[in-house]
């Protein structure tokens, strides 16, 4: 009886697509920001997303064979996705090595620590984001220019990132419009020319991978529509109370890693709620904490960290917001 039964971990939801399947549909969508990556920044992209697509596959490849003793399943995509959406929220100018960590620490303790995949609480490529900028924040926030450095690598020419001019610029002081000078316009925002990570530069391309996500109904509308509609309309208020010192609600949208977090990281299948209402309770909240990091905090930039603390609420999200159990209702006589 018992080579009868499977034991997997939940959600226990039958439906047609498989994991390679799924990974392969994230990977197309990718496709228009890489290629916009390579264009803004040249051959750093190459050479990141080139270093952490490897360091990812291999690292997932020994510790499943060598440590976990277990089938290695390097061939479902799911480490190459990691590899992918950890290179786009770094820098094109970040040392190989340190690449390398980010990765290693990505795949060991974001995900295979808890398992594999299916059974980490929290998004791996953030996880290796976040250890990152915090092990090494000059060399996370070195921004290359656009253009200008696409044929350099480690000796790109550097400069700071919209967002970061804004939040140095009022905290010293000057208002937005002592600003406009240095911060790219809405439609240079929207197309790419702007410093950042290799995928948030540009808009359109984020967009289209959006597109491609929904008709192939790897992603619902959900979570990424949520997060920014919350927030472009908190700042939007902030905005319309003192335009002087707050930015309007479209440069938070175009600017950061705003687009590339709601589209493709909070996302995740395996670290977002399951039902429709607990996806967008769990939007709000990292809409709310990513302006509050943004407008109140330190850092320039919360979507990561907005993530990270609302994939440790998905468990309860979850349990809380759980569809009613078949047959709960029913009355009889």
């Amino acid at each position: 009886m018992s080579q009868l039964l499977t034991i997997s971990p939940s959600p226990h939801v039958f439906g047609q697509k498989t994991v390679k399947s799924l990974m392969t549909g994230v990977i197309i969508a990718l496709i228009p920001t890489f290629l916009m990556s390579v264009f803004i920044f040249g051959i750093g992209t190459l050479i990141v997303t080139s270093v952490a697509v490897v360091t990812c596959v291999l690292t997932e490849y020994l510790i499943q064979k060598y440590l976990m003793h277990t089938e290695t399943r390097i061939g479902d995509g799911s480490a190459i996705v990691t590899g992918l959406l950890l290179a786009f929220n770094l820098p094109s100018n970040l040392p190989w090595w340190i690449i390398i960590l980010g990765s290693v620490f990505a795949i060991g303790i974001g995900k295979m620590v808890y398992g594999g995949l299916g059974n980490n609480p929290f998004n791996p490529a953030i996880v290796g984001r976040v250890f990152l900028l915090i092990s090494f924040p000059v060399q996370m926030t070195s921004w290359p220019l656009p253009i200008a450095s696409r044929m350099q690598y480690v000796n790109a020419i550097t400069g700071a990132t919209p967002l970061g001019i804004m939040k140095e610029g009022l905290r010293n002081g000057e208002a937005l419009t002592d600003l406009s000078g240095q911060i790219p316009g809405h439609m240079e925002l929207f197309l790419g020319h702007m410093s950042g990570s290799l995928g948030e530069v540009s808009a359109i391309a984020l967009l289209l991978g959006f597109v491609w996500l929904l008709y192939k109904r790897i992603i619902t509308w959900h979570i990424p529509v949520v997060i920014i509609a919350t927030v472009f309309s908190f700042t939007g208020i902030l905005w319309l109370i003192d335009p002087v010192h707050n930015a309007s609600p479209v440069f938070h949208i175009l600017t950061g890693g705003l687009m590339i977090g709601a589209i493709f990281m909070a996302t995740d299948l395996v670290t977002s709620p399951m039902t429709k209402a607990g996806m967008i309770l769990y939007a709000l909240g990292i809409g709310i904490i990513t302006v509050v990091i943004r407008v109140f905090g330190a850092y320039p930039e919360g979507v990561s960290f907005a993530i990270l603390i609302m994939n440790a609420f998905v468990p309860l999200i979850n349990r809380t917001m759980k569809p009613k159990r078949f047959g709960k209702e029913v009355k009889y006589g």
